[in-house]
């Protein structure tokens, strides 16, 4: 077997991490997945299989629990690498219970970096977020910007864990992800999370099947064009896109650690997002103001001129075909 081929992808039945896994197979690539399910579904597995009519190996194992993570790298010889998706994301949550955060995101990564020295693996690629940057001083933001004062504790996390790969002997690429909205083409990969949404696109789906009442829009009182926040949202299955070519860059360069910024370049407010969505799936999405949510930055998106330059990566997917498909995702799940 072609050693480059094999990745490991933990989280890999995860939102993300699923699309990502099916990219990286459709590209020649052999994905290992390791997702024990904690905020994922089997139904992602099954999917991911029906895709590529194929069986993508998964090991049910605990990211934080380095006895079960050695057991998988004894057993998958030469591995090239893996990407590290496996984290809990929820913004709100983390303000509530930071330490299941810190125990959970850094914790993961540090386990994984342990099998990695003791098996030879020398390439990651980590998914961080745009919180890294905090409330950033100027807009578009670029990976040259200094970190700020993070707003959450998962935006903490997310820091912490980038500094250590900027100090470990791995070579390594952190994806800055802005805001990750859609679902695949099929309707059989999607957000599978098991806690509550507290993304904007999940939680308009979620209206707009009447599994909530309303949406509670956290505050109109911003300095943005209408008063509400604004976010750059970008296509899971161009954020998919990114993490192959990111990783095919990866093993050719002799590179320590880069980042680079995955985001469409524009911003859009919350109004923006409800009203394309009510246009595009011709549904009407009760909403109200509410008081805004401890941890939210006001404004942000991404500078992404070094990511088209570096990797000849950008998206192309648009914001109809986004929510268009997580529309149809809910509807099928």
């Amino acid at each position: 077997m072609n050693s480059v081929k094999k990745v490991v992808v933990t989280g890999g039945a995860g939102y993300i991490g699923s699309h990502t896994v099916v990219e990286l197979y459709k590209n020649g690539f052999i994905p290992i997945i390791i997702d024990n399910l904690c905020n994922s579904s089997i139904k992602n597995i099954k999917g991911i299989n029906s895709i590529l009519s194929a069986e993508i190996k998964w090991y049910n194992v605990d990211c934080t629990c380095v006895n079960s993570m050695r057991e998988v790298f004894e057993i998958e010889k030469n591995i090239s690498g893996c990407i590290h998706f496996a984290a809990f994301k929820s913004v709100e949550e983390s303000v509530i219970n930071p330490l299941k955060y810190f125990k959970n995101n850094v914790n993961s990564l540090e386990v994984l970096l342990k099998c990695m020295v003791d098996y030879n693996v020398k390439n990651i690629i980590f998914s961080s977020s745009c919180t890294v940057y905090g409330v950033p001083d100027i807009l578009p933001v670029s990976e040259k910007a200094i970190f700020k004062k993070p707003e959450s504790p998962y935006a903490e996390t997310k820091q912490v864990c980038e500094k250590i790969l900027e100090k470990h002997k791995c070579s390594s690429i952190s994806l800055r992800y802005f805001n990750p909205i859609g679902s695949h083409s099929s309707n059989l990969i999607g957000d599978c999370s098991v806690d509550s949404p507290s993304n904007l696109v999940p939680i308009i789906v979620e209206v707009a099947n009447g599994i909530r009442n309303k949406i509670i829009v956290n505050g109109n009182d911003y300095n943005t064009i209408d008063g509400t926040c604004v976010r750059d949202y970008i296509h899971v299955e161009d954020l998919a896109n990114a993490h192959v070519k990111a990783y095919k860059y990866l093993i050719k360069k002799n590179i320590n650690s880069i980042a680079f910024n995955v985001g469409t370049g524009k911003g859009l407010s919350v109004l923006d997002v409800i009203n394309s969505f009510q246009n595009t799936n011709n549904v009407q999405i009760n909403y109200q103001i509410g008081k805004r949510r401890n941890g939210d930055i006001e404004k942000i998106y991404s500078d992404n001129k070094l990511i088209k330059f570096e990797l000849n990566w950008e998206p192309h997917k648009t914001l109809e075909q986004a929510l268009k498909s997580a529309y149809n995702w809910k509807n099928e799940y």
